[in-house]
């Protein structure tokens, strides 16, 4: 006849104690298993970068790593949202620029960026490139503070390269650049989690295109209008659209700065870039170009 007592299914607890220990030394061990798996990811997502991008054939001959870190981490989810959750594995931004004409609203974000993320940002040489200016070498600043790798939110990765236009990648392995000075500041603004309504958007896309595609790249009578319409815009508001510092105002900032006209600039467009330079992003960039 069938022993219900002897039956695993009701021994006791005392029967048990000795399963204990081994259950939690087995719990132990699977934690230390995916902490060590975390980190490996990380490596191999660092070292698959470098390989299965288009800048293969990178010949860094000079590497600054930079650690920011983060006033405000409530902001993650957003970053979530648009990269994707990490698990373990850095989210990495990949920029490559030409130093022939370095993307100022790049340094301007970076700062504020680090402002609100803990951000790892390493800056490499190209192969196409003979020679980089000191200063941009060291345009992400140094920072003391580190952390290890999985713990960082946020990476940026300025490549200096032989390009004509400023490109951009978050996710290397599939997807196309996305190409562009403004359009890069758009979506690194956005991760700063800033939300417009459409009309808002609109006016920040419409300032952001007239400051790349007239201001950066068109003829000096174009560049002429363009700072009589800044005049007339920035006599009515504090900022390029209505009360709140947007985007457009780092991008046209940038624009008017790189112009070298910044002591001929109408009075109203004057005041506005003392009022941005009067920030501690654009100020810090200033000291970068001064340097």
């Amino acid at each position: 006849m069938w022993n219900f007592e002897e039956h695993e299914l009701f021994k006791t607890p005392n029967e048990d104690e000795n399963a204990v220990p081994v259950l939690e030394a087995l719990e132990a061990r699977q934690e230390e298993i995916l902490k060590r798996l975390y980190e490996l990811m990380a490596a191999v997502e660092g070292i698959s970068k470098m390989v299965q991008t288009p800048d293969a054939d990178l010949d860094v001959t000079d590497i600054a790593d930079v650690d920011c870190s983060a006033s405000d981490s409530t902001a993650v989810t957003h970053l979530d949202e648009l990269l994707g959750k990490h698990y373990g594995v850095l989210r990495d931004v990949v920029i490559s620029a030409n130093p022939c004409k370095p993307p100022l609203s790049l340094f301007v974000l970076h700062r504020l960026l680090c402002r609100q993320y803990k951000v790892l940002s390493s800056i490499h040489v190209h192969s196409s490139v003979s020679s980089v200016p000191a200063h941009l070498l060291k345009c992400f600043m140094e920072q003391t503070r580190s952390y290890s790798r999985q713990e960082y939110q946020l990476g940026i990765t300025l490549i200096w390269k032989d390009v004509s236009k400023p490109q951009m990648k978050f996710s290397v392995q599939n997807m196309c650049p996305i190409e562009g000075e403004g359009n890069i500041a758009r979506f690194l603004f956005s991760l700063l989690g800033q939300r417009f309504n459409a009309l808002t958007s609109t006016l920040i896309d419409s300032w952001i295109d007239v400051a790349v595609f007239q201001l950066m790249e068109g003829s000096n009578k174009e560049k002429s209008s363009v700072l009589r319409l800044l005049n007339n815009a920035l006599g009515k508001t504090s900022w390029l659209v209505g009360n709140e510092f947007t985007v457009a105002d780092i991008v046209t900032w940038c624009a008017v700065r790189e112009m070298g006209k910044a002591s001929a600039v109408p009075d109203n467009v004057l005041k506005w870039m003392n009022a941005c330079e009067n920030l501690a992003p654009f100020s810090e960039v200033l000291q970068l170009l001064d340097a």
